[in-house]
């Protein structure tokens, strides 16, 4: 006999009479044949850097090994190899057998206690105020999600890192980009970046030290910015990642330490100090002195939930790892890096056509083009395009990162790595600089026919 509002089928399963009656009245909506569209947000999603790379046709030169100064992982090349101390720690957390298992979604109270110590600089936090992430990004993606929503908007810095524009656009959040100015070693357009806030505005994001320009704000600098959002009352997502990657005669300073009345969320993790981009460790850092975020707190630590934890192996080495990592690794980091930032600096200031505009940190420096010199080049996605032909050099073009006529070079490659992409640049301006119907080659003018 049929009990409790089921009926049994001659097939033998067992249905309930409500999905039976559902079943019954909407029979034109089953399927007739496969057709299994992709959802809003994942056509939605686009990759600015590979959309622009996969139109370009690039052929290297068979005759000149080639030289990627594009690849933003500082472990590509094998020059910058990874602490001891950190691959023992992990090999310690491995060995313990206590952390092959889940963590609290957002992550182990020892690891965040450990980050807690780490972060002092960006202002007092506790435990509570840390949500341990899938690296930088998923840090990122997390405050995005959680401070905005379709039809808002959040104001990013032009040139910048596209992930950005790829996080919000996805889900219908607008981007408002401000400038920032190469005459000024890339500090803020101020005036444009507030007249660009709404009632619709979520957040300012603010990336410091700079990818791709590798700048870094002076404390004075980012002070403006604070009062900019406290007038305006509008959080700041910091992305703090090259945080510690600043040359000799800089200062980073967390935009957090300074902002009292400005609730800030940081963005950080082990992936670019500790050249571990693999391993997948970020953290997000609340600064809510006025508890004025409440909900979005609760949103991070909701969010943290869709992927129930990070990396419990890293979690279980990060306070060895950020306790005794020995302040010589760094130190030797950013020698490496700042020296090739001078010898690059040095070889392209000379080179006609091309005017660098020497970093303070990071591990990346814009060179601009004097693209109107460059008279067989439309753009320079085109010159890019040619400078792997004829030189096998690649360099990520500025349209990459929101601003034209400019090449962004990668700094961890080998010295005489980066020497050779150099001279190789200089040899493509060489044959191809024109001025006034002349050819400037080994700083020589000559009449040329064109």
């Amino acid at each position: 006999m049929p009990t409790s509002g089921l009926d049994r089928k001659a097939s033998g399963s067992v249905v309930s009479k409500r999905t039976e009656g559902l079943l019954n009245e909407r029979p034109s909506e089953k399927r007739t044949s496969w057709n299994i569209p992709a959802s809003t947000l994942s056509k939605n999603t686009r990759n600015v850097i590979r959309e622009i790379v996969e139109k370009l046709k690039l052929t290297p030169n068979p005759d000149k090994p080639m030289i990627p100064l594009s690849i933003g992982d500082p472990t590509t090349f094998g020059n910058l190899n990874v602490a001891e101390q950190a691959i023992d720690a992990v090999k310690r957390s491995i060995d313990s057998n206590k952390h092959h298992g889940y963590a609290h979604s957002a992550g182990h109270e020892f690891a965040r206690a450990a980050i807690c110590k780490y972060v002092e600089h960006q202002g007092s936090v506790t435990p509570n105020d840390i949500i341990i992430c899938s690296g930088c990004s998923s840090a990122l993606e997390m405050c995005i999600l959680a401070i905005a929503e379709a039809g808002q908007n959040i104001l990013l810095p032009k040139p910048g890192f596209p992930l950005y524009n790829t996080l919000a656009e996805s889900l219908h959040i607008e981007c408002k980009y401000y400038d920032l100015l190469p005459e000024t070693n890339w500090e803020a357009d101020l005036v444009q970046l507030e007249s660009l806030i709404d009632s619709k505005t979520a957040a300012i994001l603010v990336n410091n030290p700079s990818n791709p320009c590798g700048s870094v704000f002076s404390r004075e600098h980012l002070k403006k910015i604070v009062e900019i959002a406290e007038r305006n009352f509008v959080p700041i997502i910091a992305d703090e990642i090259y945080e510690h990657f600043v040359f000799p005669g800089s200062e980073h300073v967390a935009v957090s330490s300074l902002a009292e009345n400005v609730p800030v969320l940081s963005c950080g993790g082990l992936t670019k100090r500790f050249l571990v981009p693999g391993w997948r460790m970020g953290w997000i850092v609340i600064h809510d002195r006025n508890g004025v975020l409440g909900e979005v707190s609760t949103g991070i630590r909701n969010l943290s939930t869709r992927i129930l934890g990070s990396n419990t192996i890293i979690q279980g080495a990060l306070p060895d790892i950020l306790e005794h990592t020995p302040q010589s690794f760094y130190d030797d980091i950013i020698d490496i890096l700042h020296n090739n930032a001078k010898l690059a600096f040095d070889i392209l200031s000379e080179v006609p056509g091309f005017k660098p505009i020497m970093p303070a940190g990071a591990m990346y420096m814009m060179v601009g083009i004097d693209i109107d010199n460059f008279p067989e080049y439309q753009d320079d996605l085109h010159l890019v395009q040619e400078l792997v032909t004829e030189q096998s050099v690649f360099c990520l073009p500025g349209s990459c990162f929101g601003i034209d006529n400019y090449v962004r070079i990668v700094l961890t490659v080998p010295e005489d790595m980066i020497k050779e992409a150099c001279i190789r640049m200089a040899e493509f301006c060489d044959q191809h600089y024109k001025v006034d119907n002349r050819i400037i080659d080994k700083g020589l003018l000559f009449v040329g026919k064109y």
